[in-house]
């Protein structure tokens, strides 16, 4: 039993991305007290720490815990980001991008809302790129991070300002940001833009 729980946990922290999750959240969720789900954080700190094979850690701040790897990883993982080959944006990336570029700030659930699908690898990997960064959280339950663009956005995409991106199609910005169709001309507006320049 206590396995299947540091399992369901560890699910919890996986989706929860780099926002995390908190102590309550999860107590709620799991419908434990929050000293057993404590005691099987810790529990799974320890297998984690204890096993060399596991690339993985838990980071906690202000009883909000979020998977990250490992200390020893860094060049690794920073090696991976500097060669060529992997600097170029995927499609899923570009979408991410876009959605921040015209909805900024903008959280991560907003994100996979407008995308239809999850998108934490998209958001890691901009954010190692420096084309977007942590700006703030909502005033909301959870506290979710919000996402803005950085110079280097601009400078990858040869832009002087966020007033240079390509305008929305001509309905209202209601329209053009929360309807399906609005989203979809979004997305293709920005890639049939940008997609070519790199």
């Amino acid at each position: 039993m206590s396995s299947m729980i540091l399992a369901k946990i560890e699910a919890l922290l996986f989706v929860s991305g780099n926002e995390g999750i908190s102590l309550n959240e999860i107590s709620q969720l799991m419908g434990l007290l929050k000293p057993a789900v404590m005691e099987q954080i810790n529990l799974l700190k320890k297998k984690y720490e204890k096993d060399p094979s596991c690339s993985l850690e838990i980071i906690a701040t202000d009883e909000v815990y979020r998977l990250a790897t490992k200390s020893n990883f860094a060049m690794l993982l920073k090696s991976y980001f500097e060669t060529p080959n992997m600097t170029k944006l995927s499609r899923a990336s570009l979408e991410a991008l876009a959605i921040i570029a015209y909805q900024q700030p903008v959280t991560r659930v907003k994100i996979d809302e407008i995308r239809g699908i999850k998108s934490h690898g998209s958001i890691q990997k901009l954010l190692a790129f420096e084309l977007i960064k942590e700006d703030g959280r909502l005033d909301a339950p959870g506290r979710p991070i919000l996402y803005t663009t950085t110079e280097n956005f601009l400078n990858y995409f040869g832009l002087h300002s966020l007033e240079d991106l390509p305008p929305l199609p001509e309905v209202s910005d209601e329209v053009a940001l929360d309807s399906g169709s609005g989203e979809q001309n979004l997305l293709d507006l920005f890639n049939q833009t940008f997609e070519d320049t790199k």
